[in-house]
C-alpha cells in the first residue's frame, strides 16, 4: 500500500493511501535542449570538462567559517576511493559525533545551491553534513562518465568508511537527482545505514529521458560507433556517452535494488508534483517496492525545487530527525 502525503507552501493539505491521483503529462511535454550529434569511429577524448575538474588536488585539510552561521566550521576534506582518486568536500562541522552525508546528481557538484540549504539546515539543529563531488565532478579527481552508478556507490563507500574510521557515525545519506538512485543502490548492497533520503530519484532507467538527450535511434547509434557525442547550439562538445556508460545506465535495476533494502532501513522518498525532468510517477514506484518507505510529494515542485526550498528543507529535517538515532 502506497502512503502518499501532498505539501504545499510547507502545510499538508491532503493524505493519500491505495492508488495514486491522477497524474496529467501535460506538464512533462517539455521542448529538449537543442542539441546536434555527431559520431566518428576514433574517439580522440572522453569528455571535455571545465578547468577546475582537471586539476590536481592535494591531501590535506582547510577550515573556514560557515557564511551562514558562523558558528559552524567547513571544513575542507579529501577522501581517496578504491581506485586512487581524491574526493574532495566539506565537512558542516556542528561537534555532533553523527554526520548526514549529501549526495548531488548528475553534472552537479557540493556546490549545487540545494546542497549548500539541506547542509545549512542541518547546521542549525546541531547536525553535521557532509557534501562532496563524486569522482570526475567538481573538485574530485576521474574521468566523468554518463553512467558510473556502481563507481558512484563505491564512492559515497569510501566516504562512509572515512568517517567510520574517525568513530564518526553515518546516520543517514541523502541523494538528489542521480544522487538518489545511488544512495538506494547503497542501501540495497551495503547495509551499514538505517536512514536514506532519495530526493527526485529516477525510478525508470529506460524512460524517455535517455532519447530526448541522445536522440531516436540512440542504441543502434551508440552500438554503431561506440559513443554518441552531444554538441551545444555551437557545437561545442558537451558530453560523451560511451556505449559501456549508456549500457551500464540501463542495466542499473531500481527495482532489485529497492527490493534488497533491508527492512530496517527507513527510505523517505521525496518528489516534486512538477518535476519536468523526472516525472513523479517514479516516486510511486519506489514507495511501491522498498519495504520500510515513507512518500512525500511537494505540491508544484519542479525537478530542482526552485521555488519550494523551505518544503524540502523541511520536510528532509522532520524525517532525519524522527528516524536517524534509531539504533
Amino acid at each position: 500500500m502506497i502512503h502518499m502525503v501532498y505539501l504545499t507552501s510547507s502545510n499538508l493539505i491532503n493524505t493519500t493511501s491505495g492508488s495514486a491521483p491522477f497524474l496529467s503529462d501535460s506538464r512533462f511535454n517539455h521542448s529538449p535542449h537543442n542539441l546536434t550529434f555527431n559520431t566518428t569511429t576514433t574517439p580522440p577524448f572522453n569528455l571535455l570538462l571545465p578547468p577546475m575538474q582537471h586539476m590536481h588536488m592535494a591531501v590535506g585539510n582547510s577550515t573556514t567559517t560557515s557564511d551562514h552561521n558562523p558558528s559552524v566550521e567547513q571544513k575542507r576534506i579529501v577522501i581517496q576511493n578504491n581506485h586512487g582518486e581524491k574526493l574532495v568536500g566539506l565537512l558542516h562541522e556542528t561537534g555532533s559525533k553523527e554526520i548526514v552525508i549529501l549526495c548531488h546528481g548528475f553534472q552537479g557538484t557540493k556546490e549545487y545551491s540545494m546542497m549548500k540549504e539541506l547542509a545549512f539546515g542541518l547546521e542549525k539543529h546541531g547536525i553535521s553534513a557532509f557534501r562532496f563531488d563524486f569522482s570526475g565532478n567538481g573538485e574530485s579527481e576521474g574521468v566523468f562518465e554518463f553512467g558510473n552508478y556502481r563507481k558512484e556507490v563505491d564512492d559515497l563507500q569510501a566516504v562512509i568508511q572515512h568517517f567510520t574510521a574517525e568513530n564518526r557515525i553515518v546516520s543517514a545519506i541523502l541523494g538528489h537527482s542521480k544522487g538518489g538512485n545511488v544512495v538506494v543502490l547503497y542501501a540495497s548492497l551495503h547495509h551499514d545505514v538505517h536512514t536514506v533520503v532519495n530526493v527526485s530519484g529516477r525510478y525508470k532507467m529506460d524512460d524517455r529521458g535517455i532519447e530526448e538527450r541522445l536522440g531516436k535511434d540512440y542504441l543502434e547509434r551508440v552500438k554503431k560507433d561506440g559513443f554518441i557525442d552531444i554538441k551545444s547550439k555551437k557545437g561545442e562538445l558537451l558530453l560523451r556517452v560511451t556505449e559501456e556508460s549508456l549500457m551500464e545506465r540501463l542495466n542499473t535495476n531500481m527495482h532489485e535494488a529497492g527490493l534488497k533494502v533491508d527492512q530496517d532501513c527507513k527510505v523517505l522518498t521525496v518528489h516534486g508534483s512538477d518535476d519536468e525532468v523526472i516525472p513523479v510517477d517514479n516516486a510511486l514506484e519506489f514507495a511501491k517496492i522498498i519495504p520500510n518507505h515513507e512518500l512525500r510529494i511537494i505540491e508544484g515542485a519542479n525537478h530542482g525545487y526552485t521555488n519550494h526550498r523551505d518544503e524540502l528543507v523541511s520536510v528532509v529535517l522532520a524525517f532525519l530527525k524522527e528516524n536517524m538515532h534509531r539504533a
